[in-house]
């Protein structure tokens, strides 16, 4: 029995992220997008990957689809190092974890029509054994993703649709092998608002019928609280994990002080409940290059619990502050978290209520 083969009692996470970072190499020397994150996904669970843009959570996403190798570290499937994987077993783990890309413009080819899309990854790995069977099996996954009737969606081309729809088609794509994971990087941030909530709702629903893992990457909590309330978030910054744990820990309990600063950027439609946030002011808007970070905690210079010679000396490291809930800051991990007044509390709701 492979590893990709254990029982249920044996079961490793479907997919694990052990110490991995990932280095480039630039003119003004080695960038380290990702540093050193730590991060599991068991069977069915959602993981929200939260962080402004260039935090690396697309480099993270990347290496747990196994499009880039890890400069140091490992990525395993199902207890196995998909980079010491035999030919065989690889092409089971591609299979098995399916990306869902943020542009649903640029992620279909414009001159396949949406029936050559959804066939073909079906034809050449063989899970079908005829063209009528594959044409078959279009008609079924556009319509587990809303696209009905389906059979008028098949002769068209990725531009004859809307935004909405192509990422639908998207997500019809990745369900053709049967995936244990997808990967969905901003899938959502292109799309209307009233589009958004539909095709999230969607997801939700398929990740509950089909049981599906779901690595969800936005740079907005409200998303992820949205979608993952029942699953787990990690939020990075620079490329490092700054706080991990529960969702609803995360949203209505937030300990490091860049997830407050997160949770506070959240609009708010209610005019009182907006006087009751922005309870703490950064010190600095702008984000530190990652060709140059600062000594320390790399939130240092925006923070506005910063210590000197506390929070510019070493690196924090992630550590328990809450049962289940861990965070990556010098001061809460030796005083707690601050007592706040009056913030309001986010309501769980949508497809992962």
């Amino acid at each position: 029995m492979s590893a990709l083969e254990k029982s249920p009692r044996e079961a490793a996470p479907l997919i694990t992220l052990g110490g991995v970072s990932q280095v480039f190499d630039t003119a003004a020397g080695p960038i380290r997008a990702v540093d050193d994150i730590e991060l599991s996904i068991n069977p069915g669970e959602v993981l929200c990957l939260v962080g402004e843009s260039g935090s690396g959570k697309t480099t993270a996403a990347r290496m747990a689809a196994g499009l880039a190798r890890p400069s140091s570290g490992q990525v395993s499937f199902g207890g196995t190092d998909i980079w010491s994987m035999k030919r065989a077993e690889f092409g089971t783990f591609r299979r098995s974890v399916q990306y869902v890309h943020q542009d649903p413009y640029a992620s279909l080819n414009p001159t396949r029509t949406i029936q050559q899309t959804i066939t073909a990854p079906l034809l050449k790995h063989g899970v079908v054994k005829s063209k009528k069977e594959a044409a078959e099996k279009a008609v079924e996954l556009l319509t587990k993703v809303d696209l009905t009737p389906a059979a008028n969606y098949l002769p068209k081309f990725p531009h004859q649709l809307s935004g909405g729809q192509r990422q639908r088609v998207a997500v019809a794509r990745a369900l053709t092998l049967d995936p244990k994971l997808i990967i969905a990087d901003e899938s959502t941030s292109m799309l209307d608002v009233s589009i958004r909530i539909s095709v999230l709702a969607m997801l939700g629903r398929l990740r509950d019928d089909l049981g599906v893992g779901f690595l969800f990457i936005t740079h907005d909590l409200a998303i992820a609280k949205y979608f993952g309330w029942r699953g787990k978030t990690a939020v990075m910054y620079l490329g490092r994990i700054v706080e991990f744990g529960p969702t609803p820990k995360i949203i209505n309990a937030p300990t490091h002080p860049y997830t407050r600063a997160l949770i506070d950027a959240i609009p708010e439609p209610d005019p009182d409940l907006t006087k009751t946030k922005g309870r703490e002011s950064l010190r600095s808007l702008e984000i530190p290059s990652l060709a140059n970070l600062p000594a320390g905690c790399s939130f240092h210079p925006r923070c506005p619990q910063f210590e000197d010679g506390l929070c510019d000396g070493k690196v924090p490291q992630l550590v328990e502050i809450r049962s289940g809930q861990s965070a990556a800051c010098h001061v809460v991990a030796r005083d707690g978290v601050p007592e706040v007044h009056g913030a309001p509390k986010a309501r769980s709701g949508g497809p992962g209520a």
